[in-house]
């Protein structure tokens, strides 16, 4: 009985060893990764996805030069952008580099709100519609790896 119930506990004692292993193995990722709050000082680039159909193509890029292009390029932080359009999805992809988190999001959003607003108003006079076509998709942020 007394042998049983060591090699019971030897059992026991590698299986949790075993367990221990698995976890911490699996943690190691988890410890090199850093919150999002710790990537202000870091470049980051704004994603933007809009639906962009394609009979107003020309009209969202002359507005983007006309509206964003001039505003963007007077703000601190501000490293440039690329633009890119999905034909199949008729989707537009908008990357916009910035110098640091901490700067791009110490614009003001009624500094942004204004100059969506002069770019709306552009897009509804050069398609004569009453709403903004390009709807808003999705919106984030990414941070460059190594």
């Amino acid at each position: 009985m007394k042998f049983n119930l060591k090699r019971k506990l030897q059992r026991f004692c590698l299986i949790l060893i075993c367990l221990l292993v698995l976890i911490f193995q699996s943690e190691i990722p988890n410890l090199k990764a850093l919150p999002m709050d710790n990537y202000q000082g870091e470049m980051v680039m704004e994603e933007l996805r809009l639906k962009v159909p394609a009979d107003a193509k020309a009209v969202w890029l002359n507005a983007e030069k006309e509206i964003w292009d001039p505003w963007l390029s007077a703000q601190d932080g501000f490293l440039g952008r690329q633009l890119y359009w999905d034909k199949e999805k008729e989707e537009a992809l908008i990357l916009v580099n910035w110098k640091s988190k901490k700067l791009w999001k110490s614009i003001p959003i009624s500094e942004v709100s204004v100059v969506q607003e002069k770019f709306e108003d552009n897009v509804k006079t050069a398609l004569n519609v009453n709403k903004n076509p390009f709807e808003l998709i999705y919106e984030g942020e990414l941070i460059k790896q190594g």
